[in-house]
């Protein structure tokens, strides 16, 4: 099993955390892996779901607990850690095999980051019988140090890019440092993947995605990732910008967030991201912000 006895340093917030005896830091979970689901997950990017009336699906692990804090998080059961099942690194990767064996189109790892060394630990067990890709769903508040680990592990990564402006990332992610952050985790991303790969049937073989859920208020700092990414990356990368911002409970007193995105506003967004040069990006259109794109998390598949 993997050792904290040093501390832990996996993500940027660098809190020394000794995990091994039970401490917890920022991310709240001790060095004992803890998962919340383990199922086919049909509401990715068409690339990663799957295409079609009948799509596969990502074999989706979700991780319990979180380097962020969002404000807004929709997953907030799990990011705070108070829901999940502690599993042993053998069971982790019997997981992965049983999510392949179900028809899963790739391993799909959420919020994975403070558990790296055992998910790599889980990996090497299985990687001569794993076929499908691996995907890295992240918030993109990473350490790039802790990415190189991923290094051949790691074929696609699905990477959020929240926010351009570091006040923005305080207040609603206590994050201030982030911006900068993301650039140099993303850099590194790109670098491991290279440009897009897809087998035949439309999905996902390797690359990188940087996904962009829009926050009401925020078309500005929306359009700043959009223009850093594509001017920085161009066809390098995928970009999906998402309207689906459902607002919760949690925000009420967040007058701001308490709304869902105006559709006025995501087009803008669309209509810049198209001016710009952007062909390799995925839309929302329609009624994307409901509830039903949460998961139930009940321990599905752990």
């Amino acid at each position: 099993m993997t050792s904290f006895e040093n501390g832990c340093f996996l993500c940027p917030r660098q809190c020394g955390a000794r995990r091994d005896i039970g401490r917890t830091g920022f991310c709240l979970m001790t060095d004992k892996v803890k998962v919340a689901r383990a199922a086919l997950h049909m509401w990715e990017e068409p690339c990663i779901s799957g295409i079609g009336e009948n799509p596969p699906g990502s074999g989706t692990v979700f991780f319990s607990g979180c380097t962020l804090r969002c404000v807004y998080c929709q997953n907030y059961h799990i990011a705070a850690g108070s829901f999940g099942k502690e599993i042993s690194v053998k069971r982790l990767g019997d997981i992965f095999l049983e999510l392949q064996d179900k028809g899963a189109a790739n391993i799909n790892l959420v919020t994975p980051t403070h558990f790296t060394p055992q998910i790599i630990e889980a990996l090497d067990m299985v990687k001569h019988k794993l076929v499908i890709p691996v995907v890295h769903n992240t918030s993109g508040y990473e350490c790039v140090q802790t990415l190189k680990m991923l290094d051949g592990y790691v074929d696609i990564y699905l990477t959020d890019f929240k926010y351009m402006d570091s006040f923005t990332a305080e207040k609603y992610s206590k994050a201030p440092d982030y911006p900068e952050i993301v650039k140099a985790a993303l850099e590194e991303m790109v670098r491991q993947t290279g440009a897009p790969v897809f087998f035949s049937s439309g999905l996902m073989k390797k690359g990188v995605i940087v996904r962009h859920l829009m926050l009401p208020g925020q078309l500005l700092d929306s359009k700043k990732i959009v223009r850093y990414v594509y001017e920085t990356y161009g066809d390098r990368v995928y970009l999906s910008l998402m309207n689906q911002y459902t607002p919760l409970k949690h925000v009420a007193d967040i007058p701001e967030l308490n709304c869902r995105v105006k559709k006025k506003s995501y087009d803008k967004l669309i209509d810049f991201a198209i001016e710009l040069g952007v062909t390799q990006a995925f839309i929302q259109s329609g009624e994307a912000a409901k509830e039903s794109f949460i998961p139930s998390f009940e321990c599905e598949g752990v």
